[in-house]
């Protein structure tokens, strides 16, 4: 029988895992600890890993998720796209404002890169439609249903903070910081999961140009900067078989999760 939940419970239990799959983020960091810094074969396969796990994420989570809700929303494939242009409109304005700005090198006495920040802004907004997901989930009255979907995003969460890890480290990041960076990112789960649990029919018609909408972001700063960094470092071979063994783990990351059995 699925567990009902009252409106408190609603709350702290979207809140609680929201937390918990921020938290889940920071792992992503443990992994990437013995990455030799200032290396540029490491330097330019981490960007290329990275490069690849993000696309995994944006065209076989992101995309393909805000896809599949057409069966509620029979537009949710055409808002995807337009949200994909978006998301890559958005971040070329916010590479070009922080290029000119240099609001970056506020970052730079911390060890950050101009890249390490943009990848935070991409990983950010990544997590946007997340919490929308838990606090929907929640949403439905059935904790079963939103205790397992918040666990497959917290455990989708250590590979996207491996992501975001792996080029800072590289660039000569303390672990420590790689890991408050990558929590974070993922700020905005907690924080978007309780008013779309509160709220579900305002913000579940947004997740199909939210999930677009962090999808096109992260592909436009993978061409734009990770790709072109690996390129210039490590060269076509090295680079070519980073973002495939990235895309590769990914991927399998997200299919292993959705062998979970998850039932309304």
């Amino acid at each position: 029988m699925p567990i009902k939940m009252d409106q408190l419970d609603l709350i702290f239990w979207t809140a609680l895992t929201g937390i918990i799959s921020a938290l889940a983020t920071g792992l992503g960091a443990i992994p990437v600890h013995f990455v030799q810094k200032k290396s540029k074969v490491v330097r330019a396969f981490s960007s290329a890993a990275a490069a690849g796990m993000m696309i995994s994420a944006s065209v076989f989570s992101l995309a393909q998720e805000g896809i599949a809700l057409k069966e509620k929303f029979p537009l949710s494939p055409y808002i995807v796209i337009i949200g994909l242009l978006l998301g890559a409109a958005f971040f070329r304005y916010t590479e070009k404002s922080l290029s000119s700005a240099h609001i970056y090198q506020n970052f730079l006495g911390k060890g950050f890169t101009k890249r390490g920040v943009l990848i935070f802004i991409a990983m950010f907004i990544h997590s946007i439609p997340e919490g929308i997901a838990i606090g929907v989930a929640f949403a439905t009255g059935n904790f079963h249903f939103g205790l397992i979907m918040a666990i497959a995003i917290a455990v989708h969460n250590i590979p996207e903070g491996i992501a975001v890890s792996f080029p800072l480290k590289a660039d000569g990041v303390s672990t420590g910081r790689c890991a408050l960076a990558s929590i974070l990112t993922s700020i905005p789960q907690p924080i978007m999961a309780v008013p779309a649990a509160l709220l579900t029919w305002a913000f579940e018609p947004l997740l199909p140009i939210g999930l677009g909408f962090a999808g096109g972001a992260m592909i436009y700063l993978v061409f734009s900067e990770l790709i072109p960094d690996a390129l210039e470092d490590g060269g076509r071979s090295l680079t070519g078989w980073g973002v495939m063994i990235g895309l590769c783990a990914m991927l399998l990351i997200t299919t292993l999760l959705n062998l979970i059995p998850v039932g309304k």
